[in-house]
């Protein structure tokens, strides 16, 4: 009788280590699980801003006439991504060739930066591909 209680115990310890240890690892992932991923929203904001870009015939052409690569983009396009921008939400966009590497060089961030591009290639009189690239983050 004495010998069983041993075995009892020993198993009775081992499940209340286990308890333990698995409350620990949920308490301790909880600052990994419940963070917020808003990677699939930000990349539909910014599908969605380039999208209406794209099929705005007075902003392609601003696009496709517009000095390349500049980080100047054309008034009409910027105030068309900003207004589209949520408030929690900092973006920059800039205009490159298609051949080249698009990144922004003064961009001086800790966060986790998004980028969509859309190709800008041609109007009825202009054929200049481009392509506009959207840099997103959050604030």
């Amino acid at each position: 009788m004495k010998n069983k209680r041993g075995w009892i115990r020993i198993v009775e310890a081992f499940v209340a280590v286990l308890l333990i240890a698995g409350t620990l690892l949920i308490v301790i992932n909880q600052g990994y699980i419940g963070k917020k991923d808003i990677s699939k929203e930000v990349y539909e904001i910014e599908t969605s801003i380039l999208r209406e870009i794209e099929l705005n015939d007075n902003l392609r052409t601003e696009i496709l006439n517009a000095a390349v690569p500049t980080e100047n983009i054309p008034t009409e396009v910027n105030n068309k991504i900003q207004s589209r921008v949520p408030e929690y939400l900092g973006c920059q966009s800039k205009i490159c060739k298609m051949n080249e590497i698009c990144v922004l060089d003064n961009l001086d961030i800790e966060k986790e930066i998004y980028a969509q591009s859309v190709v800008i290639s041609a109007n009825l009189e202009v054929y200049n591909p481009r392509q506009l690239r959207l840099f997103c983050w959050e604030r």
